[in-house]
């Protein structure tokens, strides 16, 4: 079961004698200038989770929307992935989320390919998976290149896009594991019994889900709050499991008719309860 218990002992704890810096730089790329919420809500959810600074990198055309809705996150412009690449030769920035709102097509595996050649943890989410479906194996083979981990947060939609064969297994812990160890990444499988799987078959099942996170935006949030974890330098295990888990707590504190904007503000209650792990 992920529980507390599970990945508590392996996140970083504030010190007081701490400083921003030591608890990470997460990035998130925006997408175009209709589509910029996505990064928003994920930017937030890193920055909640406990990273010391967010940025959101954005294409030119969205810095003005994105800097109308920005203040304790920081913004910054980049034009497509060499402009990412570039941004990332600045190893402080350690963790970098792509997905949510990107566009779906050429553009954003061009984004991916930027990040899996850095030194970052990378989370990828929503159309940075659905831009590989059915020819995942040039994503899996940039993975499993890398030192850095690599996060997938697929929900069952686009599991199948990356898996079309795993699709009718009737093991949603071994999909999600024969997903992991094909991809070399840690798997994410969502939904109401969410699965973190690991490539060498370690696996958590969460059930503190409520159904009220069932709306537009919570992926996002999700996908944030993991990248905010792997900027503070917990292990690519416990900060998807953690992430999964304070998801789900922060929804139940949020309560029914939440929308995903509350979930990021719930997190410093759901923090609070967590002290009693310490």
């Amino acid at each position: 079961h992920n529980l507390p218990a599970l990945w508590h002992g392996e996140l970083p704890q504030p010190h007081v004698d701490g400083h921003k810096y030591d608890r990470g730089h997460a990035v998130v790329v925006s997408g175009g200038i209709a589509h910029t919420g996505a990064a928003r809500l994920a930017a937030r959810g890193a920055l909640r989770a406990g990273a010391g600074l967010v940025t959101v990198a954005s294409p030119a055309d969205s810095l003005a929307v994105n800097a109308a809705h920005l203040t304790a996150i920081m913004l910054r412009e980049i034009d497509g992935g060499e402009g990412l690449a570039d941004l990332l030769e600045d190893r402080r920035l350690n963790a970098v989320v792509l997905g949510p709102g990107l566009g779906v097509g050429e553009e954003t595996t061009e984004l991916v390919a930027a990040a899996l050649a850095s030194a970052a943890g990378v989370v990828l989410d929503a159309d940075a998976l659905t831009s590989y479906a059915g020819a995942a194996d040039p994503l899996f083979l940039l993975i499993r290149g890398r030192k850095a981990p690599v996060v997938l947060t697929p929900h069952d939609g686009e599991f199948a896009r990356l898996f079309p064969d795993l699709g009718d297994h009737p093991s949603k812990l071994e999909r999600a594991r024969e997903a992991a160890k094909r991809s070399g990444a840690v798997v994410v499988l969502k939904g109401p019994d969410t699965v973190v799987a690991m490539p060498d078959g370690r696996a958590s099942i969460a059930d503190n889900a409520p159904p009220d996170l069932a709306t537009a935006g919570s992926g996002d949030v999700l996908a944030g709050m993991i990248g905010g974890l792997l900027a503070q330098r917990a292990p690519a295990f416990e900060a998807a499991s953690a992430g999964v888990w304070l998801h789900g707590a922060a929804g139940r504190k949020a309560g029914r008719g939440l929308i995903s904007e509350d979930l990021p503000e719930a997190l410093p209650a759901v923090w609070t309860d967590l002290a009693a792990y310490a």
